[in-house]
């Protein structure tokens, strides 16, 4: 069976963006680069190359898609970091964490020349408007290393034993208290006892979502 025209130009973008990346493109970077209309006439194209035998596609994986021949395939794989999606942060009044809250089915995919290491690494959506200053947008995912400490300045996501409540601020320890420090002038920061302040991680990096991103 012969490919439509619009079938062609996705697996040419296919292989252009594996060679130009090291990686595969996802879904929706294939709809928005081919002003293709949503994400199931993609899907309907992808499925027609998967049965013509020019492409594979992993089901688990948001940048799942595989060139049969191989082309950078073995790099594409050995340049990704599967980061699971731990849950959402706020970034404001601290909340309870609701229960629920954690969905393990879900990932983002990052090249390894952005997220160096993969032990220890998680992603969060960001609830909230306390660090807007810091280009961190309601609605962005914000990736972060485990680690139970932090340097005055850091950016960290916070359990608030007592309150059992967490939230996402610039860390300062002030004597036997801590400042929790908002990047919003018009937000004040917490003072609270150190000894009420578990470090639950460090954030390393930002996603930004595209429609806040591209306005």
């Amino acid at each position: 069976m012969a490919l439509s025209d619009r079938q062609q130009a996705i697996l040419e973008y296919i292989r252009s963006f594996i060679r130009e990346n090291e990686y595969p493109p996802s879904i929706r970077e294939i709809m928005k680069t081919l002003n293709i209309s949503s994400t199931s006439v993609v899907n309907y194209n992808l499925n027609v190359l998967v049965r013509e035998g020019y492409i594979t596609r992993h089901k688990d994986l948001a940048r799942g898609i595989r060139l049969v021949d191989g082309s950078g395939l073995q790099q594409a794989v050995q340049n990704l970091v599967r980061v699971p999606v731990l849950g959402r942060i706020v970034a404001g009044d601290p909340v309870p964490v609701p229960e629920g809250a954690f969905d393990p089915e879900q990932y983002v995919d990052l090249s390894r020349e952005i997220v160096k290491e993969d032990q220890g690494i998680y992603a969060l959506e960001v609830s909230g408007e306390s660090m807007i200053d810091a280009l961190i947008n309601d609605g962005d995912t914000v990736v972060m290393k485990h680690q139970n400490t932090a340097d005055n300045g850091d950016m960290v996501a916070v359990w608030l034993k007592d309150e059992k409540e967490t939230t996402l601020k610039r860390f300062y320890r002030e004597g036997k208290q801590v400042r929790l420090q908002p990047a919003n002038p018009s937000m004040a920061p917490i003072y609270t006892a150190a000894t009420n302040v578990e470090i639950q991680g460090k954030v390393i990096m930002v996603i930004r979502q595209v429609a806040r991103a591209a306005s």
